[in-house]
């Protein structure tokens, strides 16, 4: 569901210029793209009449969208490449490896699955090399290495990434108030109290998501963990190396607890965290006077804004900041996708070697809902100035962290974490909860 929401929506924060895919949808060497990316490649390969195909979750809008890149390494090679897209891509993808037929490469958002599928035989390693350009290339490159890698070998290569550490603000309310966008997870607790001394609220949080209701919380523990852990604390506790109910994880439960069980500082009081919609609590920053000054949420969540709002405008974010005491610089939370190839190929390594080219990001950027962490990408192409900043957010990380609960098992990551949190936020002790869901977790090994 989280995944899900942060796809489908991202196109309404990031929009840009549509495109229906099949063709080119800039004429090489105009605007401000690296086209010598482009040429370069396209000099390297002539791979006329090989066909490639791919298999992914991208639909409606975002398969346009991948066509229109698709097409550029078309032009360039001779290949054609058949892309096709399913809202239960997942079990397709499953379906066609178990009976020997998968498509040549596909797109995965889920690094579980990845490797499940790696470890029955069903995707072959990248190529080599590929983990060092992304060291050299993308930000917080170990940490993507980490993502694509199953059992000291990597599979997927990342491509489209979704940011979820995020604070939206008005900035005219806090303008009117005096308030500054807070750089520390210090400040932020400074201004939160600050907020309340003034007479005013300072959060807006919703757990509510009918039978995912919970899930919004999972994304809050997740931050405070890698603002209170190492990034390898953080993957021992996702793979149950380290239990739910060890200090590390209530401590970061107690973390988000922290702003949501304090009657003072939640719109309507720590009860109503639980009872409120997710896609409704928002709505309090832009209640005249402001019902909440700030909402912690992912990229998708503009699409629950009121209509007509002007991003940059009339609503805007800031890095969810990290403690300046923990010295853990500046970790971001995240989502996105993992081109895997089942077979080892000229025509798979070539699109592999597409996917290092600038233009092959740019492209995607210049039009809507792209995000990247390659550092060589030039951002003017973005149409926007928020996605732009979104972009920098991901390029200044120093640790990138898949969201944690997607990659447990489901019974977990999509249920006793979600429930759990319920019943944290209604008022049971964070080692009580978090020895719950261990509980759990041991009985479905």
């Amino acid at each position: 569901m989280k995944h899900l929401a942060s796809t489908t929506a991202m196109a309404v924060l990031l929009a840009g210029v549509a495109n229906a895919g099949g063709h080119l949808a800039f004429a090489p060497g105009e605007g401000d793209f690296n086209w010598d990316s482009y040429n370069s490649f396209a000099e390297q390969y002539d791979l006329s009449g090989q066909s490639l195909s791919i298999t992914g979750p991208w639909t409606g809008q975002d398969k346009d969208l991948v066509d229109s890149v698709i097409a550029y390494f078309e032009e360039a090679t001779g290949a054609e490449v058949e892309y096709s897209g399913s809202d239960s891509f997942e079990s397709d993808f499953v379906i066609a490896a178990e009976a020997g037929n998968p498509p040549q490469m596909a797109v995965f958002p889920q690094p579980g699955l990845m490797a499940d599928m790696a470890r029955q035989g069903n995707l072959v390693a990248l190529p080599d090399g590929t983990g060092d350009w992304l060291r050299e290339n993308y930000a917080a490159g170990e940490s993507w290495v980490s993502l694509g890698t199953v059992d000291d070998t990597m599979y997927g290569f990342p491509y489209k990434i979704d940011v979820k550490s995020l604070v939206w603000y008005v900035p005219e309310a806090f303008e009117e108030a005096g308030y500054e966008v807070p750089e520390t997870l210090e400040a932020l607790k400074e201004l939160t109290d600050q907020i309340v001394a003034d007479g005013g609220t300072p959060w807006c949080i919703g757990l509510g998501s009918g039978a995912a209701t919970g899930w919004p919380a999972t994304d809050w523990v997740e931050d405070m963990m890698l603002r209170t852990q190492p990034p390898e604390t953080y993957d021992a506790w996702v793979a149950n190396e380290l239990p739910f109910d060890s200090p590390e994880v209530v401590n970061a439960i107690e973390e988000f607890g922290y702003f949501a069980r304090n009657d003072d500082y939640v719109s309507g009081g720590a009860e109503a965290v639980a009872s409120t919609d997710f896609r409704d609590s928002p709505g309090g920053l832009f209640e005249v006077p402001p019902q909440c000054y700030m909402h912690k949420q992912a990229t998708f969540i503009p699409t629950f804004f009121p209509e007509g709002t002007e991003l940059g405008l009339d609503v805007d974010f800031f890095y969810f900041p990290a403690y300046e005491g923990e010295d853990l610089g500046q970790p971001v939370l995240g989502a996105g996708t993992l081109f895997v190839r089942t077979e080892e190929s000229d025509v798979t390594a070539a699109f592999l070697d597409f996917l290092q080219t600038p233009i092959a990001h740019e492209l995607w950027m210049a039009q809507s809902g792209f995000l990247t962490p390659y550092t060589e990408v030039n951002p003017d192409v973005f149409p926007t100035d928020t996605q732009r900043a979104l972009n920098e957010i991901l390029t200044n990380a120093t640790t990138f962290r898949f969201d944690g609960s997607d990659l447990m098992p489901g019974e977990i990551g999509a249920g006793a974490f979600w429930t759990g949190m319920v019943d944290y936020v209604t008022g049971e002790d964070a080692e009580a909860v978090g020895a719950a869901i261990q509980e759990r977790w041991e009985a479905i090994q």
